[in-house]
């Protein structure tokens, strides 16, 4: 399934696992984000859904898991919002929810990083669809015959369960060390067509924009993160796992856990 895709289609529960889990985010004005966030909170809790809602003037960033009829109908009601119309979904399975409840917050940001100036809402920086990388993968250089980077804009702890093979890794804990990292590569990064990545997306998004921003205008990012690689493409050029900040700890290109076992519920 494409990640762009609007039809939310739900992998089959007999051969995937019977718990469904989505992880969606999108980057849009939020005038109200208190009154967004208490509309999320009442149609999660009615669907029984699990997991984190987080809700900024930015945009929202969700992971939760539930029962198809339950998950795929909050989704579906979601995207009756014009808003989020056409919100990028991405699915897997796993035998056990890996969330041990429902958490809904309102933040300053969806994801952290805490430079002005930066406003993806209001422009995407270019994309590259996962096929495309791919090709520019198996060529080593993109269709112009220019220099690959593979950018990972994850930190050190997600990486260490896998990443693009050969691709430029950064010695960072938290997001919010990634200008201080990306400026001490930038002999690297000259004259490369930098493709940043990240799980879903949501911080290969902000990384390019803000890349863009110092002058590097060959930066894009990979459209739906590793994800929606592994969901369009699977594993081609991708060495081990996807770390992912659940219970199921990691997962491989066919989207299966590493570890699949319920969160305590405690």
């Amino acid at each position: 399934m494409s990640p762009t895709s609007v039809a939310p289609v739900a992998p089959d529960a007999d051969t995937a696992g019977a718990v469904l889990n989505v992880a969606a985010y999108r980057f849009v004005s939020i005038d109200d984000p208190a009154a967004l966030a208490a509309q999320l909170r009442t149609r999660a809790e009615a669907g029984g859904l699990r997991g984190t809602i987080l809700v900024a003037a930015e945009g929202i960033n969700l992971f939760l898991a539930g029962a198809d009829a339950a998950l795929l109908r909050f989704v579906e009601t979601l995207r009756a919002d014009a808003r989020f119309a056409a919100l990028p979904v991405k699915f897997s399975r796993s035998a056990a929810a890996p969330f041990a409840r429902l958490k809904v917050k309102i933040k300053p940001e969806i994801i952290s990083f805490r430079r002005g100036g930066i406003v993806p809402e209001a422009a995407r920086a270019p994309v590259v669809e996962p096929a495309t990388l791919a090709r520019w993968i198996g060529q080593g250089a993109d269709d112009a015959g220019r220099r690959l980077v593979l950018l990972d804009t994850r930190n050190r702890e997600e990486v260490a369960y896998g990443s693009f093979e050969g691709a430029l890794t950064l010695p960072i804990d938290r997001f919010t060390e990634l200008p201080d990292a990306v400026t001490a590569l930038a002999d690297t990064l000259d004259g490369a067509t930098v493709v940043s990545f990240c799980t879903g997306g949501i911080r290969c998004e902000k990384a390019a924009l803000w890349m863009r921003a110092q002058g590097l205008d060959n930066v894009l990012q990979l459209d739906g993160g590793i994800l929606g690689y592994f969901e369009q493409v699977g594993g081609y050029g991708y060495a081990g796992r996807c770390f992912v900040f659940d219970a199921r700890v990691a997962l491989d290109p066919a989207l299966a856990p590493l570890a699949d076992v319920a969160s305590d519920p405690d």
